[in-house]
């Protein structure tokens, strides 16, 4: 039977049209952009006498700044309007820009096609925070994280189309000016013809009035996004990324001319090969997730922006001056530039997986009449960065360093932004751990996890099966959970570092240790009083035989203190594996098998006053005996 994916949505009208009417949108974007940026690199266009370096990274922040100016007026826009209706708006400004910028082609006027640039930067930064808050009204919960993979995916490939037919476009002998101005308005039509049949999406505060304190309100949604950490820290993170990717994409050109020895062609290549890398790693996010949204794909794709990135630097050493210059054709028949395609492309694979769970975390974790604006805070954050990338490049370039050089400077701030932003949420390093090692041992079905609430407290209960239970259950749950584990499992030098970080709470038998066992209670009842999920295995310890144990009776007195709702679960398929003790002392035989399939159930949740230890005890079994 078909499972059904990402790409079915392309078959429903809630999706499609948003779809179109974004790539169109991107596409232009960078149709004109870089027919813009090759008249200046390769054909001498000039302003004010600036250089061809110096305009190339001016244009780069003559775009971003209206995201900056605009974002906040953009994103109250959102809250209170239909977005659909606003989408239409939208693109009839595309048209009326883009009737203005065939003048600036075909009189060669520099400096009326930058005015064109920053309104085209005005289009879009109306259209951003519509674009993404649109998403979660659209979509079901479950098609989020491959929603926003498609759209990023989208994104990429119209930026790459967009500036291969600019290049291609803008060189055409004789007619290069006309079919440019014939192809931007060709598409700015038919993004206003698709956002035609975008569907209604009523806007989710339309009380809200409008602030036109452009500064004041900044303040105020960059304020109140604060105040969720993750949801900021997420923010930030994107910002981070288009910092990256804007110091990239826009010294590729002259990396492509003068380091590379290449012609338009060779340029082109380069950004086909990023462009395709980033579509890949977002079009992989819901692959490697489970459908779900998975923070911990983030690290990952750090560790590999940082690896693939200093790994550019020595491939970029030691290049000479050819005979004549690249063609696309001659720049890949000479061996040594594999690595440096490679390079961009795995970039561009590890910057998919970075920023889509990113997106799809500041849709799930806002409040629903603020997505609108909480993207419109990342929008302004991301004009910031990146208007600042292209200051920083302009002023490192001025002091004498290479291309090359900037680029890995770039890359080394990335190792520290990670590592800041890692130490700030160690929510985002311990679900990689956790996705790393569940994904690498096991394949895991999940069935009924969606009776867990999205918010407010619940208490899960679970059998105890092994060593992994813990990671299995954390791997396969969206929301941070608290787990409660004997203080000898908490202290195993393999897993401590997981647990401490994850909030784990460890408790002992009164015999053992009186005061831990209450400690433990303790800070149970402050977790679910503050609205977390806790886990408990009631058995107490791990199974000996296989078989469920007779509950513990501290599932009852954490009822009793804190009645919240209860949710039985059961983890089949452990039984047997290196981390249980069937045979012996778990981890002192070899492993049977890696990617083994285990499967974690879980049942409706049940109201406090009819969860007893023996009620949940009868509910695992039969859990476990239905599927067993």
């Amino acid at each position: 039977m078909h499972q059904p994916n990402q790409f079915d949505l392309f078959r429903t009208r809630r999706f499609l049209p948003l779809f179109v009417t974004q790539f169109l949108g991107a596409f232009n974007d960078n149709l004109f952009k870089n027919a813009l940026l090759v008249l200046i690199t390769f054909h001498g266009l000039s302003a004010a006498g600036m250089s061809a370096q110096t305009l190339v990274n001016a244009a780069a922040g003559i775009f971003i700044l209206p995201f900056f100016l605009f974002s906040t007026f953009a994103g109250q826009l959102a809250e209170k309007y239909d977005k659909a209706s606003l989408a239409r708006a939208v693109k009839l400004l595309e048209i009326a820009i883009m009737v203005m910028a065939g003048f600036g082609f075909l009189l060669h006027q520099a400096g009326l096609l930058m005015s064109c640039l920053f309104l085209m930067g005005v289009h879009s930064a109306l259209f951003g925070p519509l674009k993404y808050s649109i998403l979660p009204q659209y979509l079901k919960e479950e098609e989020l994280l491959g929603g926003n993979g498609m759209i990023e995916m989208g994104t990429f490939v119209a930026i790459l189309l967009g500036q291969i037919s600019g290049t291609l476009l803008i060189q055409h002998q004789a007619y290069g000016e006309y079919l440019i101005v014939a192809a931007c308005l060709l598409v700015a039509i038919s993004g206003w013809l698709a956002s035609r049949k975008m569907p209604s999406a009523p806007p989710t505060s339309p009380e809200l009035r409008l602030n036109w304190n452009i500064l004041g309100e900044t303040w105020f949604i960059i304020r109140h996004s604060a105040r969720n950490k993750a949801v900021f820290n997420s923010i930030l993170g994107i910002s981070w990324f288009w910092f990256f990717g804007a110091v990239y994409l826009t010294q590729l050109p002259e990396l492509a001319h003068k380091v590379l020895h290449g012609d338009p062609g060779v340029y082109t290549l380069l950004v086909t090969l990023f462009s395709i890398g980033v579509g890949s790693g977002s079009a992989l996010c819901e692959k490697l997730s489970g459908r779900k949204v998975e923070i911990g794909l983030v690290p990952l794709g750090s560790l590999g922006l940082s690896i693939f990135g200093i790994d550019l630097y020595f491939a970029l050493q030691g290049i000479g001056a050819p005979a004549q210059i690249h063609t696309p054709g001659s720049f890949i028949a000479v061996a040594s530039h594999w690595r440096i395609m490679a390079d961009l492309l795995l970039m561009g694979v590890a910057g998919g997986l970075f920023i889509v769970p990113l997106y799809a975390l500041v849709q799930t974790r806002t409040e629903k009449e603020f997505t609108s604006r909480a993207i419109a805070a990342n929008n302004i954050l991301n004009s910031l960065f990146m208007v600042v990338a292209a200051g920083m490049s302009i002023a490192v370039l001025n002091a004498g360093a290479s291309i090359a050089e900037l680029l890995l400077l770039v890359t080394v701030l990335n190792v520290a932004v990670a590592i800041y932003i890692y130490t700030l949420i160690p929510e985002f390093i311990l679900r990689f751990l956790v996705w790393l090692l569940v994904n690498t041992l096991y394949r895991v079905r999940e069935e009924g996890l969606d009776h867990i609430p999205e918010q407010g407290p619940a208490l899960l209960v679970c059998n105890h099966v092994s060593y992994m239970d813990a990671l299995v259950i954390a791997g396969s749950i969206r929301r941070p959970v608290r787990f409660v584990m004997d203080h000898r499992i908490y202290q195993m030098p393999l897993f401590s570092f997981i647990f401490r970080t994850a909030g784990a709470i460890r408790i002992a038998p009164e015999r053992e240790d009186a005061g831990i066992k209450e400690e433990a209670f303790g800070e149970i009842a402050a977790a679910l009083r503050a609205g977390e999920l806790v886990c408990l295995f009631p058995e107490g310890t791990i199974t000996r035989n296989g078989k469920l144990s007779r509950f513990q009776p501290g599932t009852d007195r954490i009822l009793r203190e804190t009645p919240v709702p209860v949710i039985a679960m059961a983890l089949q398929g452990l039984w047997g594996s290196f981390l249980s003790r069937k045979d012996g002392p778990a981890m002192r035989k070899w492993p049977r098998r890696f990617r083994s399939r285990i499967t974690l159930l879980a049942a409706p949740a049940r109201p406090p006053e009819q969860a007893s230890r023996q009620v949940l005890e009868q509910q695992i079994r039969a859990l476990l005996d239905a599927k067993s």
